[in-house]
């Protein structure tokens, strides 16, 4: 597996159960501060079927251009190499059509991954991370719930249901909250982990108990001969191998290109703020609409996430989107000091893997079917990790498939 992130994690002890002699490769701490699976939203959202582009999306491409602190912002500097995938992001979410389609696709993956979660964190001795309370959208009023229709009407056509709130059991499930917020949807079948970075770091952890190995190097490339992969290559020489499966998040376009695929993967940089020992917070997470930031009492603290920077993978981070999660935070929980002491607020960022359309890369590669791809998952790596990592380890072991590969193909562009 080169990768030890939450897809590498989970395709690892999959493959463990499929008789492999496993190698995990990643030159960072597995659930370290480096990795995207340490800082994301820790939902584990079976909601999440909708891609980030919808539409009539284009038409706040200028507005993006020019507010570098909104929710989705795009660097100049790095506008022009961004622009062709920028164009098939839009492309992808055109029509309702097109949205429902990937949301039959992303609903496949996470239909059952609260379960999925939880019996891998319980064979890793951590099920207490994992938590099936439910998660909540939060509207100021009916209206702007409904405003976003369309949304609910591709949820409902795929069987998925949710309780609505209206403002006296509002405050009866979130006396916390702000009382500008009066309506919600509750989907009572999600759940999430209260720390993502030790559910990580205990899954990998589990895989090296149960006999596979940890190496802490980066995969360069490999060495494959008359259509079979002989070995990876790795900063510290070759590794024989007979299967890979990259799940290096994003930065699998290297690795991916070496095996012949080439494909359109960007970084839709993410931040989060913490505010540690927080005593207020929600009972049950939520996402406010006038935000769209996921806020959820973890085990560190309250955390609010979100927040979108195409800016590729080297460019420093912009704190004060961040503090635009902490500000909100500030405004969603009342109760929270606004005289908060810098030692008492954490900031992050780090790179959701993403492709144009929202859905994940998982297929062969084009040089061999000897090498998986596995990465791409955007705004859902966590929630879908675990199917993910079933069906990576499916492929490689050259089993049938119990659902159709093609939505996911790493060669759908091309």
């Amino acid at each position: 597996m080169i990768g030890a992130g939450i897809v590498g994690a989970c395709t690892a002890l999959h493959a463990l159960d499929r008789g492999f002699r496993v190698t995990l490769l990643d030159p960072g701490e597995p659930g370290g501060e480096q990795a995207a699976s340490y800082g994301n939203g820790c939902w584990l959202s079976v909601m999440s079927v909708l891609p980030p582009a919808g539409p009539g999306l284009w038409k706040k491409v200028p507005g993006f251009l020019k507010d570098p602190l909104g929710p989705l912002a795009i660097r100049w500097r790095y506008f022009p190499r961004v622009l062709p995938w920028l164009l098939a992001y839009l492309r992808s979410g055109w029509t309702e059509a097109r949205v429902l389609r990937t949301a039959h696709a992303l609903h496949t993956l996470l239909s059952d991954a609260p379960a999925l979660h939880r019996a891998l964190a319980e064979r890793a001795g951590v099920g207490g991370l994992i938590r099936r309370d439910g998660l909540m959208y939060v509207y100021p009023s009916r209206a702007e719930y409904e405003a976003e229709a369309m949304g609910f009407r591709i949820r409902r056509q795929l069987g998925l249901s949710w309780q609505e709130i209206g403002p006296e059991e509002m405050r009866q499930l979130q006396p916390d909250l702000s009382a500008r917020y009066g309506f919600g949807a509750l989907f009572e079948a999600a759940g999430h982990c209260t720390d993502p970075g030790a559910y990580v770091a205990a899954l990998v952890r589990q895989a090296v108990a149960e006999g596979a190995s940890l190496r802490r190097t980066g995969a360069t490339g490999f060495r494959i001969e008359e259509g079979r992969l002989k070995a990876v290559r790795t900063g510290d020489g070759e590794i024989a191998a007979d299967r890979a499966v990259i799940c290096a998040g994003a930065r699998s376009r290297p690795l991916s290109a070496a095996a012949g695929s080439r494909v359109p993967l960007e970084s839709e940089r993410g931040y989060h703020a913490v505010v540690l020992g927080a005593g207020v917070g929600p009972r049950i997470p939520v996402m406010p609409s006038d935000g769209k930031m996921g806020i959820t009492m973890t085990r560190a603290g309250l955390r609010a996430s979100g927040q979108v920077e195409i800016a590729g993978l080297e460019a420093a981070p912009n704190w004060k989107r961040a503090e635009i999660l902490r500000d909100h935070l500030l405004r969603a929980f009342p109760g929270l000091s606004e005289d908060l002491p810098p030692d008492r607020v954490r900031f992050w960022m780090g790179h959701r893997p993403s492709m144009p359309d929202g859905l994940p890369c998982l297929g062969p590669s084009a040089a061999t079917q000897d090498i998986v791809l596995a990465f791409g998952h955007g705004h859902v790596g966590l929630v879908a990790g675990a199917r993910s990592g079933e069906i990576a380890a499916a492929l490689a072991a050259g089993e049938a498939l119990p659902i159709a590969l093609e939505p996911y193909d790493p060669q759908r562009f091309g």
